[in-house]
């Protein structure tokens, strides 16, 4: 059993002008080790957006793979079921509190727990919202203002802040880690991912100059006002 989960903190066919795959798209493709991999788009977090669906059937579509959409709006039970058949899944932006409160009340939650623990490779990645559920933690302006919440599938550990510079969150992620309401983890740029195999932090990318992550852990030391902050260098790809 192999799990891969790319994590950006934002980037891919979600932020390009022309709905086109960026090179972070093309590496979740390759990693699935398939010449034509089924991807599984799922806009639960943009309430099923047909504008979003549009730009993910127009970008994949140049990448020679085969696409699914899981909707929860309409036809969900059916959309539910065939989402084992994914050899990667890709789950977009928007609000990271209604996406997981809808998964878990379809099950989509389950269907990725047993993907998870089956014996085949396993492709899981997303952008914002879609990046942040995979956590224990996160912050996210689901409710309007920026709060950090406890509620993730903690597929992985720890806590995740996307648009770390497109928002300027990091001073809010970094007091949210200071104060205890949510564990470290990591504040990742727009353009800059994070790829973990079970669970394990394998490698830091970015498919633009200059962006990066950050590696946020609270800390007792005196002078580290609660936090220490490490810059992890990102692979250009």
């Amino acid at each position: 059993m192999t799990t891969h989960i790319v994590t950006m903190g934002g980037g891919g066919f979600s932020m390009t002008s022309d709905s086109s795959a960026t090179n972070l798209d093309r590496y979740l493709v390759e990693l699935t080790g398939k010449r034509a991999p089924l991807v599984c788009f799922i806009p639960t977090a943009s309430a099923d957006d047909p504008t979003y669906i549009h730009r993910f059937l127009t970008a994949y579509a140049a990448l020679g793979v085969r696409t699914m959409v899981l909707t929860l709006w309409s036809d969900a039970a059916a959309s539910v079921a065939r989402l084992d058949q994914a050899d990667l899944v890709v789950a977009g932006g928007g609000s990271t509190v209604n996406l997981l409160a809808l998964w878990r009340a379809h099950g989509v939650d389950q269907v990725l727990a047993r993907m998870i623990a089956s014996e085949r490779r396993v492709v899981l990645a997303g952008q914002s919202a879609g990046a942040s559920c995979w956590y224990s933690g996160y912050l996210t302006d689901s409710f309007g203002d920026l709060r950090p919440m406890l509620n993730g599938l903690a597929v992985l550990p720890g806590s995740f802040c996307p648009h770390l510079d497109g928002e300027d969150r990091g001073a809010v992620y970094t007091q949210a880690v200071a104060s205890g309401m949510i564990p470290g983890g990591y504040g990742v740029d727009d353009g800059a991912a994070l790829h973990f195999v079970d669970g394990e932090l394998s490698r830091v990318l970015a498919e633009r100059e200059g962006a990066h992550a950050l590696h946020v852990m609270p800390s007792d030391e005196p002078a580290a006002s609660g936090v220490l902050t490490e810059i992890l260098s990102a692979e250009l790809i």
